[in-house]
């Protein structure tokens, strides 16, 4: 059986969200990618039909049937399509727009997206045709005028969570999380709690893996150890993409100056944080805030 494509879950790239926060699309062949692979920010639900082998953290699945996968942006993730016929729809969404769900949980700690376990849930054809009949919902809404649109499209995805929920509960009688699995939980849960930035007044108080190793009482190998078992990446893989995400989101989205918001993000200089992110991104901040006007 040949590969058909090797590529990222599908996402997007430089698409207005129709709502803020939120997008669904089609999955119309194994080469519709969306989002660009770098984006960490969003978690994804992908209903596919077909044949394919999905890479999250440090494992490897071959899936053949109807499945959804439930995507943590924290943990890395991949996929190569066996089949032309492939299909399916997606969705992708920020904490924050499902925090409009008045869930009371994180979603990075429910059963569905939480770090370590498996994000893909195999569905009947009644499950699939239930999950399909919302996507397709959220598709038509989603590009109406409808003044409670959002409305809708948040009560779709939350009916989406609670039959994926419904149908693969948490089992009670699972073995406790390990050692490497509890810590790096808590350093993720670390690391999110820092943003986002609103503000001047903030400034990250952990801005290297030795400071989050202090913070967490241990020491910084034992720490990039357990992250990279977990997760498949190393610590400061993680925390190099949170801060370029961060950084990227306040060169669009604010006019603050490059020295302000490398202050914020705990860079001593401005030269500093100007070769730090031109190194991650192969653009200066200046140049990447050029671009999005």
């Amino acid at each position: 059986m040949s590969a058909m494509s090797n590529s990222v879950l599908p996402v997007f790239a430089g698409v207005t969200l129709p709502l803020q926060g939120f997008k669904a699309y089609k999955v119309v062949s194994p080469a519709n990618a969306l989002l660009a692979a770098g984006r960490r920010d969003f978690y994804k639900l992908v209903l596919a039909t077909g044949q394919m082998t999905v890479g999250h953290g440090t494992e490897t699945t071959y899936l053949d049937g109807t499945f959804l996968l439930c995507i943590n942006p924290l943990v890395p993730h991949s996929v190569v399509h066996h089949s032309a016929d492939n299909s399916g729809y997606a969705c992708v969404f920020t904490e924050a727009f499902v925090a409009s769900l008045r869930r009371t949980e994180k979603l990075q700690h429910s059963p569905l997206f939480r770090v370590g376990d498996s994000p893909i849930i195999q569905l009947t054809g009644e499950q699939a045709a239930f999950m399909a009949g919302l996507f397709r919902q959220i598709l038509a809404v989603q590009q109406e005028e409808y003044v409670h649109k959002e409305e809708v499209v948040n009560n779709c995805l939350a009916l989406i969570l609670h039959e994926a929920l419904r149908v693969q509960p948490p089992t009670e009688a699972s073995a406790p999380p390990s050692a490497a699995m509890h810590l790096t939980q808590r350093f993720l849960g670390l690391l999110e709690r820092q943003f986002p930035l609103e503000s001047l007044e903030q400034q990250l108080a952990l801005r290297t893996v030795q400071d989050f190793a202090s913070r967490l009482a241990v020491h910084v190998n034992y720490l990039n150890r357990c992250v990279k078992e977990i997760t498949g990446r190393p610590t400061s893989a993680h925390l190099a993409e949170r801060l370029v995400a961060e950084a990227r989101a306040l060169l669009r989205h604010t006019r603050w100056s490059v020295a302000d918001i490398a202050t914020c993000l705990g860079f001593a200089y401005p030269t500093y944080f100007n070769n730090y992110f031109k190194r991650e991104t192969g653009q200066t901040p200046a140049a990447f805030r050029k671009h999005q006007v």
